[in-house]
């Protein structure tokens, strides 16, 4: 346990781990000024909390299509960093489930593939943050957030961002992926019953994800969402694909964009991903996150 003790200390010295990364995301363009967008409301508050990077914990963004496992990666890291994981996903499922007055305009967006727009996501946002500095919470892993660059301007002018990680997958194996997707309608807890196994071929490599089988407490209680069939998932993915090149680019010219294509599922992924992060002693940190 070690190499995870380093880890953490170095994660609350002020982002090491992150700097290290962000060494290995070097790009042809160097980092450039981009001017902020107007601030909402709350943005001039929140910039004013702005801590130096000595005095705070690892800040990133998680990017990728929706079901490419962003949650999953994410959260493992939050947990072997200490630092909160904040899926902008879960923040519109728990106002979805509240009767708040956004409860039903969200409900219909979400129910029709649609993405949720920027002021809501950015509102629903600033709550989570503000929370989590009145509890103590140091640094964060964000979870689909940005989605487009007025969100990333003004995220820019709310807070530092150390490193973004761009996670990839091939559309065809997405699909398929997000249509196997379970959910435990007592525990809560995601599943997956899709086995999938594609073949190399036209120069793609094979990709393997082995089905993520709930146990037998929970076989009989497993729902789909809502949103979760072929003409959304497809929708979905054609409206983030034409949102992210620019989202993109915002950060690859910033310096900190870190493409990472999965090669499988998290047995062959995991390992990879912590490598390209320079996190070491990765059997250590498997089990320490398991």
């Amino acid at each position: 346990m070690a190499a995870v003790q380093r880890l953490m200390r170095a994660s609350a010295s002020g982002g090491a781990a992150a700097a290290v990364a962000r060494r290995r995301v070097s790009t042809a363009l160097a980092p450039e000024q981009t001017p902020s967008a107007a601030p909402f409301p709350f943005a001039v508050a929140e910039r004013a909390r702005r801590r130096p990077a000595e005095e705070r914990n690892v800040q990133w963004v998680f990017l990728g299509c929706p079901g490419v496992g962003k949650g999953t990666y994410a959260s493992r890291l939050s947990r072997l960093l200490g630092v909160p994981h904040i899926a902008t996903g879960d923040l519109v499922r728990d106002e979805l489930a509240s009767s708040g007055p956004l409860s039903v305009q969200l409900a219909e967006i979400v129910n029709q593939g649609k993405l949720v727009s920027d002021e809501i996501i950015i509102n629903l946002l600033s709550k989570r943050l503000t929370k989590g500095e009145e509890q103590g919470e140091s640094g964060f892993i964000l979870d689909g957030f940005p989605r487009t660059v007025k969100q990333a301007e003004i995220l820019d002018g709310v807070t530092d961002i150390d490193m973004v990680v761009n996670l990839k997958l091939r559309e065809d194996v997405l699909v398929e992926k997000c249509l196997g997707r379970r959910i435990c309608s007592q525990c809560g807890k995601n599943f997956n019953l899709a086995c999938i196994d594609v073949k190399g071929e036209n120069g793609l490599p094979p990709i393997y994800m082995a089905p993520l089988l709930p146990p037998n407490n929970c076989i009989s209680k497993l729902i789909t969402r809502a949103d979760d069939t072929e003409e959304v998932v497809r929708n979905r993915l054609q409206i983030y694909n034409d949102m992210s090149q620019p989202v993109e680019g915002f950060y690859r010219q910033q310096g900190k964009l870190l493409e990472f294509d999965l090669p499988g599922g998290i047995p062959e992924s995991w390992p990879k991903l912590l490598h390209v992060l320079n996190l070491e002693d990765q059997e250590e940190m498997k089990l320490a996150t398991a």
